[in-house]
């Protein structure tokens, strides 16, 4: 065919022969605008910190065990902290019972060798405290030594309720004696309140203390009748 006789399909069918609705340039402005938005979802910093994937696979069912006996431990450490001593003791208790079986009574501690500060003291008390008797010192015996550092040890208090047994008892005095006059001001027999005609004996009184025997000096203010009791006996010396 001829040239002057050939169709122009430019004139035709106009400018850039065969017209699309989509060009090339909007083909590439889409295809910009998605790579910035995958740019921006797989930017880290701007993901929110509660935001999740859109595929979560599931764990193992043994990891999921593993984590929920760690949570499981953590909620138990925490409920025992908050207790005192004595409620944490009685959920071990309860927690046996109901695991191994048995009953609340045998959990019962027995009282039958509890002492008090009074039945330590009585056990380790020396009526004259020596070098010796403080080499290997417990705690029984410096309870004891204290109580006696306490007492007053200038006259002493008598118990003559069996004199005629030829046995006397002696203690030293106590702060609220020596505060009314017990024993030197007042007749130094605990059954006896005379203040008149009283003297001064100083005794030489043998006693057994801890399986071994000892004498000890010591100073009594007796009235004439009580002084009548321990006269005879021949171990007391009249300074009056």
């Amino acid at each position: 065919m001829d040239n002057n006789r050939s169709l122009n399909l430019v004139k035709v069918h106009g400018v850039g022969g065969y017209d699309s609705d989509f060009s090339d340039d909007e083909i590439q402005e889409e295809t910009s605008d998605q790579k910035k938005k995958r740019i921006r979802k797989d930017d880290p910093l701007l993901q929110k910190t509660f935001q999740k994937g859109k595929h979560v696979k599931l764990v193992h069912k043994h990891l999921a065990a593993q984590e929920w006996d760690r949570e499981e431990a953590r909620n138990r450490r925490h409920h025992l902290i908050s207790m005192n001593a004595y409620d944490r003791h009685k959920k071990f208790v309860s927690d046996y019972i109901l695991f191994y079986g048995g009953k609340e009574e045998d959990f019962k501690r027995s009282t039958e060798k509890d002492k008090t500060d009074v039945d330590v003291i009585k056990e380790n008390h020396r009526f004259l405290w020596r070098e010796e008797d403080e080499d290997d010192m417990t705690w029984e015996k410096n309870l004891a030594k204290k109580y006696y550092d306490k007492l007053f040890k200038e006259y002493c208090i008598a118990d003559l309720s069996r004199y005629k047994e030829n046995k006397f008892g002696f203690r030293w005095q106590v702060e609220k004696e020596v505060v009314s006059g017990k024993g030197q001001f007042f007749c130094g027999n605990k059954n006896c309140d005379t203040k008149e005609g009283l003297k001064s004996w100083e005794v030489n009184f043998g006693y057994v203390e801890q399986g071994e025997k000892r004498n000890a000096l010591v100073k009594l203010r007796k009235s004439g009748f009580q002084s009548r009791r321990i006269g005879p006996a021949g171990l007391y010396y009249c300074l009056v």
